[in-house]
């Protein structure tokens, strides 16, 4: 079972959000709400709410539809930032002219999963056990072409 919170429109860069997501993915919700206290970063407390917020969703939805949640066993399956709409400015320039900026927005996505007993991260599907033979060469290069024979031309006189 996975339990999603979303938070949107949030007045950061995405690069910067993705920099704190990093440190809670795949971490057991305590370890990443400590984590975050600790994170020194301005988006860290944006994301330490929707942690809760995910965790509070857990709560109300075991407690709602009956379903036996250990908290204890939740970890974070998923943290993405996304980008949002950008803002356009202006910033005055020497000369009378004008640069342009733009100002950034992310879409916070995190996704809480359930552990199993075993410590492993619950049932797979088939298209998550990717083996190395199986997984595409990203940057693969080819060997250099063999140079011809070492064999000077003639030099005509």
């Amino acid at each position: 079972m996975e339990f999603r919170a979303e938070m949107r429109y949030l007045r950061v860069s995405p690069q910067k959000a993705r920099l704190v997501l990093e440190l809670i993915k795949g971490k057991r919700v305590e370890e990443a709400r400590n984590t975050l206290a600790f994170t020194k970063k301005r988006v860290a407390a944006h994301v330490g709410k929707l942690l809760q917020s995910a965790l509070d969703n857990a709560n109300f939805l075991s407690a709602e539809k009956n379903l036996d949640v250990e908290i204890d066993n939740l970890y974070v399956k998923s943290a993405i930032a996304n980008e949002g709409p950008r803002m356009k400015r202006i910033r005055p320039a020497p000369q009378g002219r004008a640069y342009r900026y733009q100002r950034r927005i992310a879409h916070i996505i995190v996704i809480l999963a359930e552990r199993g007993k075993s410590g492993d991260a619950g049932p797979r599907h088939a298209g998550d056990a990717r083996t190395v033979e199986a997984a595409p060469a990203k940057g693969k290069r080819r060997a250099p072409a063999a140079k011809a024979s070492g064999k000077k031309k003639a030099v005509a006189k």
